[in-house]
């Protein structure tokens, strides 16, 4: 069953475009999902749409979802189109009328938007705290190293006398920078949606601040209008901050590459860091470098 249906069936042809590789993609947000759905289930029983058995089963249900997804044991069909369907019909299949209720209250639009904020959550502050790694180690670097001299190249030609601290610490900066951005689009997205349905609200009293504490927002995102069209402009304000961090990243990826070429020599790489050639004995390729530097164009 699907959570939109209304008593027909809909043309194959159809289903296959709109669904495309939604079912796939589903698979990284169903914890995301299940949470969120946890959160609006125990809204729904302060306003006594369930009862404490019913919420009681929808808890534990849900959270035996999670761990089937974690361990990959959680199937989403192109017949659920997605994850959020998939989860509701789970639930119907497993308790029955409790199953039913879960999605009183909620439109899929408020749905969607909650899991992925939630996830948006997650990436952004792995983003930031994988670049506080960097930024330590680039520090320990240049406290290691700092008073080296190393030219400073203008137009690709030796300009003036420089240092691996000087260079080290220009990317530190850099990325202090960046981080400031990724702050940027974590505070955006760390408003919850939930309750908002389908961009005019509902009908009923709904509890939006005890929902969005349950989920760890910061705040409640009170206009459902722009609730609804602010998709897609915190996920460009997300890759904007995501691009500039790849935009220091490949600069720091070229200049290992070329400083570590046997005519510069400043700095060598570690041969546990470079793959080889099939063919010549003498290669190592500092293939992760290069692949950084493709991915900031993925990104871009």
């Amino acid at each position: 069953m699907k959570i939109w249906e209304k008593g027909y069936t809909l043309d194959e042809a159809v289903e296959a475009y709109t669904v495309g590789e939604d079912h796939l993609l589903d698979a990284g947000l169903v914890v995301y999902d299940c949470r969120g759905t946890i959160a609006h289930a125990r809204m729904l029983r302060r306003m006594g749409i369930l009862d404490r058995g019913e919420l009681s089963l929808l808890v534990g249900e849900l959270k035996a979802i999670e761990t089937l997804a974690r361990e990959g044991r959680f199937p989403i069909s192109r017949d659920d189109e997605d994850c959020h369907t998939a989860i509701e019909n789970h639930l119907i299949r497993k308790l029955g009328d409790a199953g039913l209720k879960i999605h009183t209250a909620r439109s899929r639009n408020d749905q969607v938007l909650t899991a992925l904020r939630l996830c948006y959550r997650d990436l952004l502050t792995s983003c930031r705290e994988r670049m506080d790694r960097l930024v330590a180690a680039l520090r320990r670097f240049a406290r290691k190293f700092g008073r080296v001299a190393l030219p400073g190249y203008t137009h690709t030609r030796k300009a003036m006398p420089s240092s691996i601290r000087m260079w080290a610490l220009a990317f530190v900066d850099a990325l202090r920078d960046d981080s400031r951005l990724v702050r940027v689009a974590f505070d955006l997205v760390d408003q919850s949606p939930l309750g908002t349905a389908a961009g005019y609200g509902v009908p009923l009293e709904l509890d939006r601040p005890f929902t969005a504490k349950l989920l760890g927002f910061s705040r409640v995102q009170q206009n459902p209008i722009y609730t609804q069209f602010s998709r897609g402009k915190f996920e460009s304000t997300m890759l904007h901050a995501f691009g500039q961090v790849m935009f220091d990243l490949n600069k720091l990826s070229t200049d290992l590459i070329l400083f570590s070429m046997p005519e510069f020599g400043y700095f060598e790489l570690p041969v546990e860091f470079c793959t080889g050639s099939s063919i010549m004995p003498q290669k190592r390729n500092p293939d992760v470098l290069e692949l950084v530097r493709g991915n900031y164009h993925v990104v871009i």
